[in-house]
């Protein structure tokens, strides 16, 4: 099965099986097959650069951790996987410490999707938690 960081185009089938290119908000990908995220900042015109990640899960992730930081409980029913928001996720964090939370989460659920490829190939790749890297 081939994968985004692999081939370097965002079409390819990922854990899930299904194309990614549209499928999270807030996720966007690179010509060179990298997936990105960022934020709009309520209230203002401002953005926060979240990371440049190898899969479209980990972009997610960032991009909902930093969702939650800035609008609090309204956010939950709009994220990408409202089950893998991590339990030390606060609301009142400045945008430089909601950077840093969403990175890291980001990072974290990268770091597991690539092990889990590398060492079982299957669709059980969601059956992950950020809290366990944080």
């Amino acid at each position: 099965m081939s994968t985004s960081s692999d081939e370097g185009n965002c079409s390819s089938i990922s854990a899930g099986g299904t194309n990614q290119e549209k499928m999270y908000k807030g996720v966007r990908c690179r010509r060179w097959g990298k997936w990105v995220s960022e934020i709009r900042v309520p209230g203002s015109r401002e953005r926060l650069w979240l990371g440049t990640y190898s899969t479209p899960e980990g972009a997610a992730v960032a991009h909902d951790v930093a969702s939650y930081c800035l609008r609090g409980n309204t956010s939950l029913h709009k994220l990408n996987f409202p089950s893998m928001l991590p339990r030390t996720a606060q609301t009142d964090l400045s945008p430089r410490s909601i950077q840093k939370a969403a990175s890291d989460a980001g990072m974290a659920v990268d770091a597991r999707f690539i092990a889990s490829r590398e060492t079982a190939p299957s669709n059980d790749a969601m059956d992950i938690s950020v809290d366990d890297y944080l």
